[in-house]
C-alpha cells in the first residue's frame, strides 16, 4: 500500500470486519471514500482498533488473544503480549507506551524498546493515561469489594481513591481527553446507566439516557464537553438504538440518528463535528453498515456496506497547534511554544493552557546532584515526593522533575527540565553550566524534546 497523507480534519476510521472472509482490521478514509484491508488473518470478531494519539499506529487484540501493533501505512505488525479479549488498551499521550491490565497487574509497555514493567493491582480494569503522561486512572475494588476509581503515578506510588461509589460494579470507565472527568456505566449489561464524575471534587452526574436504561458504548467528544452513546429502544417486534449525545453533566440530551441494531459502538470525528456508528443488523446480531451523522446538521449517511462490522474507532487526527519560537541569545537556547502564550515577565510566558520560564544554574559537575537539589528544595515547590527522570537532550545530560500530588496549588503544576550546556554560558560575571526550563507538567516534555542550543 502506498503512503497517503493524513487528512488532519477528517481523520481515518479503523474498523473490524469480515468483509474479506475473516475478521480483520480495515481502514476507511472519509476524504475520498477509499477502503483498505490492513491485516490478513490477524483479527477477531472481538478486536477493537485503538489509534495512537499521533495516528501513526493501531493497537488491537487479535487471534490467539495476542496484542498487535499495526502501522496503517507500511502494514508492518508487531506482536507484543497475550491478554484477555475485551481488555482496554490505552496509549500514552506521547504515543510511546501502552497501558493495559493482565493477571492482576497494570502493565506499562514501551512500544519503542519493547520492554515493560508491572504495577500490582488485583482486580484492576480500564487503565488509562492522564494527559500529563505521569499518572494513570483505573477501576478496582476497594477494601469492601465495591468498584472505585483510582489514580496512581506511573512509578506505582501515590495511589488515591477518586470515588465513593456504593452502587456496585462500574463498567466502561473512560477518562475525558482533558483528564478532568471520567464516565462509567452501571450496574451491568441488562440495565446500563451512564454517569460522570468530576475528578476535582467527586461530584457525580447521571445522564438521562434512553427509555429502557440500556445505554452502551459511551464515548467522549474530543473537547471533553459531550458524550455520545447508543440507547436501546423497543418497538414491536424489534429492538433498535438511538444515537444520542449529552453534556458531561447531563440535561442536554439530543438524538442524532437511529440504528436498526440493538446497540452500536460510536466514534467522534477529530473535530467533534460528526459521529460514526453501525447499523444494518436487520434483525440479526451483527451490523453490516457504517454510517456517519453530523452533530449539528444531523442528516445521517451510509458510507460502507457489506460483511459484518463489529467495532470502529476514528483516528485522533493530530492537528498542529500554531506555534511561535522562543529564542534567547542570553541563555543560548531556542524552542517552540504555543502561539497563544504571551510574555508576562523578562523570561516567562503564559497562556490559557500553560506556561514556561527559563534560567541558568551554576553548580557542580554531577548533574544528579543538581537535579536533586532543585527537586528537593526546602520550600518544596514540587511537593514532598517529586520524581526525577534522567535523560538526554541534544546529546547532553539532562533530567526532568515532575511534581507529586501534594505540590502547592500556587505552583500551577510546575515541572522542570535541567540540561547541561554543551559549553558553559557567560551571563554577566558568572559562568553557567546548566540550563533550566520550568513549565507546566503537560508541556514540559514536548517543549524539552525540541530544545536547541545556539
Amino acid at each position: 500500500m502506498q503512503a497517503v497523507p493524513h487528512d488532519l480534519v477528517q481523520g481515518w476510521i479503523a474498523y473490524t470486519s469480515d468483509r474479506g472472509g475473516t475478521f480483520d482490521i480495515w481502514l476507511y478514509r472519509p476524504q475520498d471514500g477509499l477502503t483498505m484491508q490492513l491485516t490478513r488473518g490477524l483479527g477477531a470478531e472481538f478486536s477493537v482498533p485503538y489509534w495512537s494519539p499521533d495516528s501513526r499506529r493501531i493497537a488491537f487484540i487479535g487471534t490467539g488473544n495476542v496484542v498487535h501493533l499495526l502501522d496503517p501505512v507500511t502494514l508492518s505488525v508487531a506482536r507484543i503480549d497475550q491478554i484477555e479479549p475485551f481488555t482496554l488498551l490505552d496509549w500514552s499521550p506521547d504515543s510511546r507506551f501502552l497501558a493495559y491490565v493482565k493477571n492482576g497487574n497494570i502493565v506499562i509497555y514501551n512500544t519503542i524498546s519493547h520492554s515493560s514493567y508491572a504495577i500490582r493491582e488485583p482486580g484492576a480494569s480500564d487503565v488509562q493515561w492522564f494527559p500529563s503522561g505521569m499518572e494513570l486512572l483505573f477501576a478496582a475494588p476497594d477494601a469492601t469489594g465495591i468498584t472505585q476509581l483510582f489514580r496512581i503515578r506511573t512509578d506505582g506510588i501515590d495511589r488515591r481513591q477518586m470515588t465513593q461509589n456504593t452502587d456496585g460494579p462500574l463498567h466502561d470507565v473512560r477518562l475525558s481527553p482533558d483528564g478532568t472527568f471520567a464516565l462509567y456505566t452501571f450496574p451491568g449489561a441488562s440495565i446500563s446507566i451512564i454517569s460522570t464524575v468530576d475528578l476535582a471534587n467527586g461530584n457525580i452526574y447521571t445522564l438521562e439516557g434512553g427509555p429502557l436504561a440500556k445505554n452502551y458504548f459511551p464515548a467522549w467528544s474530543p473537547d471533553s464537553g459531550s458524550i455520545a452513546y447508543s440507547a436501546t429502544v423497543y418497538q414491536e417486534p424489534n429492538y433498535y438504538s438511538l444515537i444520542q449525545t449529552d453534556s458531561r453533566t447531563g440535561q442536554s440530551q439530543r438524538t442524532l440518528a437511529v440504528s436498526d441494531c440493538f446497540a452500536t459502538t460510536v466514534g467522534w470525528s477529530p473535530d467533534g463535528s460528526r459521529i460514526a456508528y453501525l447499523s444494518g443488523c436487520s434483525g440479526v446480531e451483527s451490523a453490516s453498515e457504517l454510517w456517519i451523522v453530523g452533530v449539528k446538521e444531523k442528516a445521517p449517511a451510509i458510507v460502507l456496506r457489506g460483511g459484518r462490522i463489529s467495532a470502529l474507532q476514528w483516528s485522533p487526527g493530530v492537528r498542529k497547534i500554531p506555534e511561535n519560537v522562543y529564542t534567547s541569545f542570553v541563555y543560548r537556547v531556542s524552542f517552540p511554544y504555543p502561539a497563544s502564550w504571551r510574555r508576562v515577565g523578562e523570561e516567562r510566558y503564559e497562556g490559557p493552557s500553560g506556561f514556561f520560564q527559563v534560567s541558568a544554574i551554576s553548580a557542580g559537575d554531577r548533574i544528579a546532584d543538581v537535579c536533586r537539589s532543585e527537586a528537593f528544595h526546602p520550600l518544596m515547590p514540587y511537593g514532598s515526593s517529586p520524581r526525577i527522570v534522567m535523560t538526554t537532550i541534544q546529546n547532553q545530560e539532562a533530567c526532568f522533575i515532575f511534581p507529586s500530588a501534594d505540590q502547592p496549588a500556587e505552583m500551577n503544576k510546575q515541572a522542570a527540565l535541567i540540561v547541561r550546556y554543551p559549553r558553559p554560558v557567560q551571563i554577566g560575571e558568572t559562568s553557567y553550566n546548566y540550563f533550566i526550563l520550568w513549565a507546566d507538567v503537560n508541556h514540559i516534555r514536548q517543549i524539552g524534546r525540541r530544545l536547541s542550543f545556539l
